[in-house]
């Protein structure tokens, strides 16, 4: 019986969480290489099990997604009424009761699928902001059929280049974060590969390239990049930095740059083949297995190995594509996050300068629009609120959170810049002390202070904000006080700090020039054993119902099926068919 991860359940219990208190379309956000499908396949099981009439759609624009999602259901549950309607796969099962989908086969069929209760979008950072899209327009035509429609977006990007955050702006499908595993948690915790860097001697040159729609102009692009001289020293390089790595993945700026490349591997000894969106299917598929099965030790592609492909071994990448997308970059190096036997790590070779421009995979959050771009910029997130402010700042402008004084550190003297941001350290706690921070124009915050010995660092909680920021603050309050209300304001807050548990163990890392508070541990922990839990068999658990909490709050077990505590009712959790 396959066991779902703790942040899979999170993540499951967190759907719950999220429509018990809120009607728009939420995101849940997990690393590539986080088990998605997995996720899916569960939240879908237990969701027919307590409610056989639900009609679950799952909508997707890969082929090999479409079977992948399909596969981790049945795999799941056997017993599954999963069906597939895709041209690329030659089926057409339009009234399964959990139907996989690829949309371009299904954007124009909303009354031959017919009424649909859930759908699910996986790589939900593909769907265009533009209201008149297929997405879009599918979507409409099944809510006219069904108003009660709910949507649930999946990825491990929460961001488009054109437009910013998912749940942002004046046209966007979705409307909060339900849910979202950080990378780097992952990694430390053992679900993920670690990724280490280094530094290339060989650079591509991109300063005379011009920019259109947030990215680099195409063309002009592979016309820079695609330099005999260059390409034989960067294939020189990744060969010399992969000889006892087994498996490598080359992202390249164009379809002639990839032959290239491939061809440049093959004259120094080195099996290589190129993918291409007109591959036929049946000699991508061909080479997608050699390559599995070590028969070919390096792939060279140009925008189809970023999505929907799954080979754990990959072991080295190398980015000899410059992109401007924050998006397009994490997934590239999310391609050798996956675990494997014998697999230690996964090497990135930036020639393109991504990892300078973007920064470590596990801090990228984009540019919102109309944000100058271009160059390196000089910018922070805030812990607390997302925003994405300038380096230089000692408070967030939106939310008030104030960074630690600045920590002066002299400069390591190797080039090699992080793909993933410094590893955690873990700082015994010896005292707490909570007191209220006022900013002048904004709302105030509860600033909280663990001594750890000779230092001591802070942390701020914004009890008064709203949306995500007040999110947070909620799920940490829950974490300290499990099934106590989260105080509306900071000195009602402070009246009940005595009553909050105290964690054992913070952990901080450095954030720009700063230090921040990333994690706690509680011994013992504060929150109890949930009643029940996610699990393969059904067994779902829901979120107790208060506005803004996260997955990570006290869980409470749902009632059974057509139940609740006032006595039977007619319509699901999900807001389906009475």
């Amino acid at each position: 019986m396959l066991t779902l991860r703790p942040y899979q359940e999170a993540a499951i219990a967190s759907i719950y969480g999220y429509f018990q208190s809120h009607k728009g379309n939420p995101l849940v956000v997990i690393p590539t290489a986080g088990g998605k499908s997995l996720v899916m396949a569960a939240f879908i099981e237990g969701v027919l099990k307590a409610w056989p009439d639900q009609r679950i759609l799952i909508v997707t624009h890969v082929r090999e997604l479409i079977a992948q999602n399909h596969a981790e259901m049945i795999g799941l549950w056997p017993e599954a009424p999963a069906g597939i309607y895709s041209a690329g796969l030659g089926k057409r099962e339009a009234q399964a009761r959990i139907l996989f989908a690829g949309i371009q086969s299904i954007h124009r069929r909303a009354q031959e699928v017919g009424h649909t209760d859930l759908v699910l979008i996986d790589e939900a950072h593909l769907i265009p902001g533009d209201t008149s899209t297929m997405y879009r327009r599918f979507l409409d035509g099944l809510a006219r059929i069904n108003p009660a429609l709910k949507v649930i977006g999946l990825t491990a990007t929460p961001f488009r280049l054109d437009s910013g955050m998912l749940h942002e702006g004046k046209n966007a499908l979705f409307t909060d974060i339900a849910y979202e595993a950080p990378v780097r948690d992952l990694i430390d915790a053992g679900y993920l590969s670690p990724l280490v860097s280094k530094q290339p001697a060989t650079r591509l040159d991109v300063s005379k390239v011009g920019t259109r729609a947030g990215d680099f102009i195409q063309r002009d692009l592979a016309a820079a990049v695609d330099k005999e001289a260059i390409t034989r020293a960067a294939v020189s390089e990744i060969i010399e930095h992969g000889r006892d790595r087994k498996s490598w993945l080359a992202f390249c700026s164009g379809v002639e740059h990839a032959r290239h490349v491939a061809e440049e591997f093959a004259r120094q000894g080195i099996t290589c083949r190129t993918i291409f969106g007109d591959t036929p299917k049946g000699e991508r598929d061909a080479i997608v297995a050699a390559f599995k099965r070590g028969e070919i030790r390096a792939l060279a592609s140009m925008g189809v190995l970023t999505t929907g492909f799954n080979a754990p071994a990959v072991d080295l990448i190398a980015l000899l594509r410059p992109t401007k997308s924050a998006g397009l970059y994490v997934q590239m190096v999310g391609r050798g996050t996956r675990l494997a036997p014998g697999k230690e790590n996964c090497l990135v070779l930036d020639f393109a300068g991504n990892v300078r421009r973007h920064g470590p995979i596990d801090l990228v959050r984009p540019r919102r629009p109309g944000e100058a771009g271009g160059g390196e910029a000089p910018t922070k997130v805030c812990p607390m609120c997302e925003s994405i402010i300038a380096l230089s700042a000692t408070e967030c402008p939106d939310c008030g959170h104030v960074f630690p004084a600045r920590e002066v550190k002299i400069a390591p003297t190797a080039a090699t810049l992080p793909v993933l941001s410094p590893k955690v350290q873990w700082l015994t706690v010896h005292g707490v002390s909570y007191s209220r921070h006022d900013k002048l124009g904004g709302r105030p915050s509860l600033k909280v202070t663990y001594s750890c010995g000779l230092k001591s660092y802070s942390e701020w909680v914004c009890i008064e904000h709203q949306d995500y920021a007040r999110q947070k603050a909620a799920e940490w309050w829950r974490k300290r006080a499990p099934g106590s209300p989260v105080p509306l304001t900071v000195d009602e807050a402070i009246a009940q700090a005595k009553h909050l548990a105290s964690p054992s163990a913070i952990s901080v890392r450095p954030s720009g020039r700063y230090v921040e508070v990333s994690g706690h541990r509680f011994d013992p922990c504060p929150n109890p054993t949930p009643a029940s839990a996610p699990s393969a068999t059904g067994n779902l658990v829901g979120l107790a119902g208060s506005t803004g909490i996260s997955a990570s709050s006290t869980r409470a077990a749902m009632p059974a099926a057509g139940t609740s505590a006032a006595g039977p009712v007619r319509t699901s959790a999900m807001g389906g068919r009475a």
